[in-house]
């Protein structure tokens, strides 16, 4: 390793790889790979969506944090960690980095290389059975509504990566798994509920229930996710839905923009957790769609699977109404 004599006084001088490895207290180095922990933000979180990726186009390591809908760079990190302002932040960093070089080394010509990523290479798809009917009758998703909004069940999936001119393959089986297809067939989500390590893998940018859309009720929902979207339906209300990938990816204006003409009025029905209200927030903010979240349960679907659809019902009718006549 290279060690770093003269004192550190600007900020592009701190590798970002230093500061996530450092403030994370991460067991590995960071060289250039993909990296998914549990949220530092959330400590009740089960499944780890904090991921820690390298942003090509400035060779930097990035954060984004889908349990909160945190996002930055290593400042904004250190920002978020102490709950100090960004000039702060920022002398914090350096202060730090010039303290551990007095005992420590730090390669000053190590660089960020890009590591090949997993693809999608196969799907074995398979056939219904009563585990699946277990699964989803508790949150009223009929074998009606999986089939209309293209839900299939997966016996297991294939990714691929080339290492070294070398194809390595790597088969992925879980208890249950389902795949999210659209118009063509082809996937864009791959649903894995049981799975501890990963339950979703998105295979492309895809808005969930948009091939769906009949046009012919006054009111669009966009709701969390595609499993609460069906949920949604199953009440009968006059209403169609649709689901970005997740509460934090904003749909494009030009869609949004296009579905406002189709429709009267159109709300967000998103988790109750701060990633959910944010977004919520988000979306009254930048296109003026108000929205809600239901007190009763983290999201819709649980809150049917647990309560029961009467007691649901009882909440999310009046305030469907109440956010609709906004």
């Amino acid at each position: 390793m290279l060690s770093t004599k003269k004192i550190i006084t600007n900020e592009s001088s701190v590798p970002s790889y230093w500061v996530f490895k450092y403030y994370l207290n991460l067991s590995e180095e960071l060289t250039g790979q993909d990296i998914k922990i549990k949220s530092i933000f959330n400590p009740s979180e089960k499944t780890p969506s904090f991921c820690i990726f390298v942003d090509k186009t400035k060779m930097q390591y990035m954060y984004k944090d889908f349990s909160t809908g945190k996002y930055g760079g290593k400042i904004n990190l250190i920002q978020e960690l102490f709950n100090i302002p960004y000039n702060i932040a920022i002398d914090k960093m350096i202060d730090d980095y010039n303290n551990y070089l007095k005992t420590n080394t730090v390669d000053s010509s190590a660089k960020i290389v890009i590591q090949p990523k997993w693809k999608l290479d196969f799907i074995k798809n398979r056939g219904w059975n009563k585990k699946d009917s277990d699964f989803w009758t508790p949150f009223n998703i009929s074998s009606s509504l999986l089939d209309e909004y293209n839900v299939k069940p997966i016996e297991y999936y294939s990714l691929t990566k080339e290492i070294d001119g070398k194809t390595e393959t790597f088969k992925v089986r879980s208890i249950l798994t389902y795949g999210y297809y659209d118009s063509t067939n082809d996937v864009s989500k791959i649903y894995s509920p049981y799975s501890k390590k990963q339950k979703f893998y998105n295979v492309k940018p895809y808005i969930q229930g948009l091939d769906q859309l009949k046009y012919s009720a006054d009111y669009l929902v966009i709701c969390s996710s595609l499993k609460d979207a069906m949920c949604l339906r199953s009440f009968g209300y006059k209403l169609e839905v649709i689901a970005p990938n997740s509460e934090n990816t904003m749909i494009k204006p030009y869609v949004i923009e296009n579905l406002k003409g189709k429709y009267k009025k159109i709300i967000t029905l998103f988790d109750n957790d701060e990633a959910g209200k944010k977004a919520i927030d988000a979306y009254t903010e930048v296109y003026n769609i108000n929205g809600f979240c239901l007190s009763i349960c983290k999201d819709l679907s649980d809150a049917v699977k647990e309560k029961g659809i009467d007691v649901v019902h009882s909440e999310l009718g009046p305030k469907l109404k109440q956010t609709l006549n906004k």
